[in-house]
């Protein structure tokens, strides 16, 4: 079973599982078919994480390929002359790029796991990018959105939108695709070409690193071939924890989302939210208050475990939970300025993209990956076919000045060459009370991939919703600063009343997440559901 954002992406995952491939080769073959199909999110310029259930080792895995900022990267380089961070740099420069690690992560994880050869499974992403795809309704939307940022970088241009002759209406002499036209992308084919024939050597020491380099010296950015030889994406241990006899297994730092997840399920495990209802007043409650304090450690306590100690067994130990619960006052909110004395402006992405799969052999893989904001920061390397992420913003630009996604983070997650940024992904595997795989599920949407993970899982154990109204079911979400309380529509206007007059400054917000997630049943078989927020998205089965 595969669950991605898009539908043929997920039908090359399904096609690699009746070839005989496992979890990881369908995971790796849906993850570069997305780099051709879903070029907002999916990508071979970003990074991301995976964790993967290895049910024949009986044991988990945790893959950082986290981008890292460059060797000559320092701490203000996104301070303007007025010491405040320009956000243009920060976001959509060649400065706002870390060195890539999709390429580096994807194909360690199938040469380690995978059964299939590398060619087998990036032959099908190949194909796509070489034949093209019908554009589907929501990508095409999307370019048309994308417009102003994408035909500002001349190579990007090329690349998403249809050449016409120029006229006075349209001088640029390019325009978007409509749906059901065929987007080709042969510079992407030809580079996914050499990656499959030479490995990582042609992205990271070859042809692709050459173009990376040359892009950066023209246009000042910082990443060198240096930078792009020295990468590496390491094994970690998974964060682990309990909820009600599960067990959940999730990534460690650079991720928080790990240590946030595990964090939070303590603090809610011994507060019957089960009795209390789904989505009730009490219900949401209780688990704002313990979002504001998971984050507020999130925020302060993470960071890059190559370059400092980070105190994971702590955070998500259940005595600390038990400290923490104390300070949750549960009849009125407490104020973000009793807990932070530090402020952001709100804003937040959902630009990222997770895939979930199960295989016949019990094995489960979750798969998040990103190039930061849609589109990354919008410049294509030339000749290559593809974007570059701006990942830098997810560092600390200066302390107590909220990143992109409103969050406030300290000189843990400043910028240090070699280090690489905190992130909020969250891609989550979880074990029955047997000890047997069950779950594999993550989310796109910044700082929202937490509590969104957060509620899947507990709307599946809590309150015994199968998996599809476990993902479909209304969200909320609370991160410390701004200090207000985000909301899908769904949630009653009796209980909305309520959380007001409990304290919360209340903000309907449009779709939050994409909890691409699969389950296996016992006794055999698998469920596979993609999120109904992202109508491209699709959950196919390995025999249709």
């Amino acid at each position: 079973m595969v669950a991605s954002q898009e539908q043929l992406a997920s039908g090359v995952g399904a096609a690699i599982l009746r070839r005989g491939g496992n979890a990881m080769d369908a995971a790796v073959a849906t993850a570069f078919a997305l780099a051709v199909t879903l070029p907002q999110a999916g990508n071979l310029g970003g990074g991301g994480f995976l964790l993967f259930w290895h049910q024949g080792q009986r044991r988990a895995y945790a893959l950082n390929f986290r981008e890292m900022a460059p060797r000559r990267a320092y701490a203000e380089m996104f301070l303007g002359a007025d010491g405040e961070v320009d956000r243009q740099k920060a976001t959509r420069s060649l400065l706002s790029s870390g060195v890539p690690g999709t390429v580096a992560g994807l194909l360690e994880a199938q040469q380690r796991f995978g059964v299939l050869s590398r060619a087998e499974v990036m032959a099908p992403a190949v194909a796509l990018a070489h034949r093209g795809f019908p554009v589907y309704p929501e990508l095409a939307a999307s370019l048309q959105q994308a417009m102003p940022l994408l035909g500002g970088d001349p190579n990007a241009k090329r690349l998403y939108y249809r050449a016409i002759n120029k006229s006075v209406s349209n001088p640029a002499g390019y325009v978007a695709y409509r749906p059901g036209e065929i987007l080709r992308q042969p510079q992407l084919a030809a580079t996914l070409r050499l990656i499959s024939s030479q490995g990582p050597k042609a992205f990271y020491q070859g042809v692709i690193a050459d173009q990376i380099d040359a892009l950066m010296r023209s246009g000042g950015g910082l990443i060198n071939r240096a930078d792009l030889a020295a990468y590496g994406a390491p094994w970690q241990e998974p964060v682990r924890g309990s909820f009600m006899g599960y067990t959940v297994l999730s990534m460690p730092p650079p991720s928080s989302g790990g240590v946030a997840l595990v964090q939070l399920l303590n603090l809610l495990e011994p507060l019957n939210l089960g009795q209390m209802g789904l989505n009730s007043a009490a219900t949401i409650h209780a688990m704002v208050e313990a979002m504001n304090l998971a984050y507020r450690d999130r925020n302060s306590e993470l960071g890059d475990p190559s370059q400092m100690e980070i105190p994971v067994q702590r955070l998500t130990s259940k005595s600390y939970a038990d400290q923490l619960r104390a300070l949750i006052n549960f009849d009125k909110h407490t104020p973000s300025k009793q807990l932070s004395q530090i402020a952001p402006l709100p804003s937040n992405s959902n630009n990222t993209t997770h895939l979930s799969v199960a295989d016949r052999h019990g094995s489960l893989v979750a798969l998040t990956t990103t190039l930061n904001f849609a589109y990354g920061n919008g410049i294509a390397v030339p000749g290559a076919g593809f974007l570059l992420n701006n990942e830098m913003d997810d560092f600390s630009a200066k302390p107590g000045v909220a990143n992109a996604y409103g969050l406030v983070q300290g000189e843990r997650n400043a910028i240090a060459p070699g280090r690489r940024p905190l992130s909020s992904m969250t891609p989550t595997i979880v074990l029955n009370s047997n000890g047997e795989p069950w779950l594999a599920t993550g989310s796109p949407g910044g700082s929202r991939i937490i509590t969104t993970v957060l509620q899947v899982i507990l709307n599946r154990i809590l309150y015994g919703l199968n998996l599809a109204s476990a993902v479909l079911a209304p969200r909320v979400h609370s991160q410390l600063w701004p200090d207000q309380l985000s909301m899908e529509e769904g949630i009653s206007p009796d209980t909305q009343r309520l959380l007001e007059a409990k304290g919360h400054k209340l903000l309907r917000t449009a779709a939050m997440g994409s909890a691409n997630s699969v389950e296996l049943i016992p006794g055999g078989g698998s469920l596979g559901v993609a999120d109904p927020r992202r109508s491209e998205g699709a959950a196919l089965p390995e025999r249709p």
